[in-house]
């Protein structure tokens, strides 16, 4: 997420109660994708906090191995900026996992609702092209409220209320499409009472942050493996 006082430096859910213990070892590989922004390519957090790094770490640690997720996402992007990086940079092959997590910037940006559901309509369509397995393969994480961000903090209550108005379309169009959603919305909102959750430069999730996000869907993720699995 590229806000006005960062453009400068920069640019110049089902329950899983059914998952117990680990899946055994397999010799394949299981693919990642994650299409995003600045909370999936981690801004102001090292790589190996990422979420999407986190994840596939835990999932590997639980039984199932999963390549480093091949990562299209960049601070600043909105929907659109991220259907163009799309159209050029995903290749033929198909992903046994795919996450999508967009649209703070539609918001920041004060772009419409309209574009921004036109938009995943397109978003969606090309993530489930380039799922192994169709939308069973493709998970969509909900946008963060910054409004408990220091960054947010004066301003809180406009951007909670717009942030859960883009989330209630991306959930929607997320069902239209049968695709799993998962709120971590609620979680990001512990930041306003705890700083440990927020990276140093004020606005965007530390690595513990998005631990908390791991924790709230990885079994849920690998349930979604294990149901839709050949390997």
């Amino acid at each position: 997420m590229l806000f006005s006082c960062l453009v400068l430096l920069v640019s110049s859910c089902s329950s899983s109660s059914d998952v117990t213990g680990n899946k055994e070892p397999q010799n394949s590989q299981y693919t990642y994708l994650g299409l995003g922004d600045s909370y999936t390519i981690g801004e102001s957090v090292d790589v190996s906090e990422r979420w999407s790094v986190q994840l596939a770490k835990r999932l590997n640690d639980k039984g199932y191995k999963v390549t480093d997720p091949k990562i299209i996402a960049k601070t600043g992007w909105t929907t659109g900026n991220l259907l163009t990086a799309m159209n050029t940079e995903l290749e033929v092959k198909k992903y046994d996992l795919v996450s999508v997590l967009i649209g703070v910037n539609n918001q920041y940006q004060g772009r419409s609702i309209e574009e921004y559901e036109q938009d995943l309509n397109t978003i969606f369509t090309k993530a489930i092209a380039h799922s192994a397995k169709g939308k069973e393969g493709v998970f969509v994480v909900s946008t963060p409220d910054y409004g408990a961000t220091p960054f947010g903090a004066a301003n809180a209550e406009n951007i909670g209320k717009e942030i859960d108005e883009f989330n209630t379309v991306l959930k929607r169009v997320s069902e239209d499409f049968g695709l799993a959603y998962y709120n971590i919305t609620p979680i990001s909102k512990l930041a306003k009472e705890d700083s440990s959750l927020v990276a140093n430069d004020g606005l965007h999730p530390s690595g513990e942050m998005y631990k908390l996000w791991v924790d709230e869907f990885i079994d849920k993720i690998a349930l979604k493996i294990d149901q839709n699995s050949d390997k």
